[in-house]
């Protein structure tokens, strides 16, 4: 099938479905189809969050409620119209999560979820002791949908609105996933450093997600309030969140198909439960809990990624090979820095300190790097090599002296501001996200180069600067050799070719400096002779260069200059040759006596 006609296609028969399914059943299944969906909109977001994200929240029970509380307030004691309602609960629960994400998320670890178990725990509370709430008797009387002449009383009625919502809400987080933001959420688990190495903040992506998944979470609260047309506090407490926890679990924590499976499955089967425990024990919601943690243990021992992950993998291989991106005009391509003039200062360390307590790890080191050279930063285990590299990145703080990038001080900046300014890096460790391609993981490098966000991303807005951003990442992963493997994912290569990929990703930034930590490590003779190349073309371009390694024949080979650490010291700098005869250099670094 032709993959524009199947864009199209897809979305008609799904559209179909909501028209006709409420003809098609009884009263009671498309009520049961209702839950579902709301549910299914909740959970997508959680996913997002939680599954996506590595955020886990309890409180998305309590951002339905706050929605639903707020429509059904507005509309009953204010006669506002539910469509005025819709804003006003979307504003009061987005506006909560930022508040409580901007306080919680800076922290890390546990501390989200700690918060949010706590959340949802006293907003239900708040709301059962509220007199202008309903208190314990909560609020009837709320009134329906009405679009135009149509007044959505009926489960029926409501039906295609709700489930159209669902939709939406899937196509927006499917597009988001896929756009310059989505990578970035993609990547989040790789860490704040990560992240912030191609020029995006951890804090944000994860505030940004914990505030969309409320949203979701809103949107759902306001449809439950005005498809059953009564609230109370009973289903936004505690419970119900980690009822939505395990939903996501279950269906999937990283497919967004999983939330619709996993709220199937869930309300399904505790509907079918409820009325047959009823007939044959007293005891039927202490049964009812013990048969779901079973379940829960279950899918988890025999199904860790949840049911959605086999289905996932099946409509993968369906899919047709993506093409590669286009090759682009160069006005169509993503704008390239100004190189500074070859030989200029790009880089200069004066008197560089790190101490750790008592342990000084650098101690007044001074150098200069200058457009379009190659320098090497080596030295013997223990020398202080990867505590200036982080220093120079913005990974850690300098205790004394300063750094300039660019005839500008960088001293205080973070790493995220540095990258920005036109340093790149890779890691000693890899940190590349193995669940993503290698054309994904190279695109991530050109984060900063585009400029479209969440809701651009989402509504499909964004495609010029996709492709831009597409077709660098092509031509950076043809220029480390790595084209024909494009669309492979991350995870399944060696550790040499990571390698490459990394650098590969550094090159998408388009960078002034690029810092290289062991770049050589791992790779065989061939493909260090191709590393060796494309350095040196890459110093023909202009870009400055800045690698720490231990492989000495590599280096000598390569580097203009070398600046030789021994015990977070300085002991020489200049050309190989020079080092190499340097007799410091070689009692420190070779073993020869001075």
């Amino acid at each position: 099938m032709n993959q524009r006609i199947r864009a199209f296609a897809i979305p008609l028969v799904l559209l179909l479905l909501i028209i006709v399914v409420p003809q098609l059943l009884g009263k009671f299944y498309v009520a049961l189809l209702n839950d579902i969906g709301i549910a299914a909109l909740v959970v997508l977001g959680l996913v997002l969050v939680s599954g996506i994200g590595g955020a886990l929240s309890f409180g998305q029970a309590a951002f339905v409620g706050i929605a639903a509380y707020t429509t059904a307030w507005l509309t009953t004691s204010q006669a506002l119209s539910p469509w005025m309602g819709l804003p006003l609960a979307l504003l009061f629960t987005c506006g909560s999560a930022w508040i409580l994400g901007g306080l919680t998320m800076r922290l890390g670890g546990h501390y989200l979820a700690l918060s949010t178990i706590a959340w949802g725990l006293a907003v239900p509370i708040v709301f059962a002791n509220s007199p202008a709430l309903g208190s314990h008797s909560g609020i009837d009387g709320i009134p329906p949908i009405q679009i135009g002449p149509w007044v959505l009383d009926q489960s029926r009625s409501v039906f295609t609105l709700i489930w159209l919502i669902v939709f939406c809400g899937g196509w927006f987080a499917y597009n988001l996933l896929r756009s310059r933001t989505g990578r970035s959420v993609r990547a989040v688990r790789g860490g704040k450093v990560l992240l912030a190495s191609f020029g995006a903040d951890a804090f944000r992506v994860r505030l940004m997600l914990f505030v969309v998944a409320s949203f979701y979470a809103g949107t759902a609260g306001w449809l439950y309030a005005h498809t059953n047309r009564f609230v109370s506090a009973a289903p936004f407490s505690l419970h119900a969140s980690i009822d939505y926890v395990f939903m996501m679990v279950v269906g999937g924590m990283t497919q967004l198909g999983g939330a619709l499976l996993g709220s199937a499955l869930y309300i399904g089967l505790n509907s079918q439960l409820q009325d047959l425990l009823a007939a044959i024990t007293s005891r039927g919601a202490q049964v009812n809990s013990l048969i779901f943690a079973l379940l829960f243990l279950l899918i988890l021992e025999r199904a860790p990624g949840g049911i959605g992950r086999p289905l996932a993998r099946l409509l993968s291989r369906m899919q047709p090979r993506a093409k590669p991106p286009a090759l682009l005009s160069s006005s169509s391509k993503l704008v390239h820095r100004i190189m500074p003039a070859k030989g200029s200062q790009v880089l200069s360390v004066d008197n560089a300190v790190k101490r750790f307590g008592g342990l000084v790890a650098v101690n007044e080191v001074s150098f200069d790097i200058r457009a379009g050279e190659i320098v090497g930063l080596i030295g013997p285990n223990g020398a202080g090599k990867s505590t200036m590299f982080n220093l120079l990145t913005g990974t850690l703080p300098l205790s004394e002296g300063t750094v300039r990038f660019l005839d500008a001080p960088i001293t205080r900046l973070s790493q995220r501001e540095i990258a920005l300014r036109g340093v790149a890096r890779t890691f000693q460790h890899v940190k590349l996200r193995p669940a993503m391609t290698l054309l994904e993981n190279v695109a991530l490098g050109a984060h900063a180069r585009g400029h479209c966000g969440l809701w651009r991303g989402g509504l499909r807005l964004d495609r010029e600067e996709e492709a831009r951003i597409m077709a660098e990442a092509m031509r950076q992963l043809a220029r480390v050799g790595l084209a024909d493997r494009a669309y492979e994912l991350a995870g399944s290569l060696p550790l040499g070719t990571q390698r490459l990929l990394e650098i590969a990703r550094a090159l998408a930034a388009d960078p002034v400096l690029i810092m290289l930590d062991e770049p050589a490590a791992g790779l065989r003779l061939l493909e260090k002779q191709a590393l060796a190349r494309l350095l040196d073309t890459l110093r023909s371009e202009g870009v400055t260069v800045l690698i720490v390694e231990h492989d000495m024949e590599f280096v000598m080979s390569l580097v203009d200059r070398l600046v030789v650490m021994n015990f977070g010291s300085k002991i020489s700098e200049g050309k190989p040759e020079e080092v190499r005869a340097d007799p410091n250099v070689q009692a420190a670094y070779l073993g020869s006596e001075a």
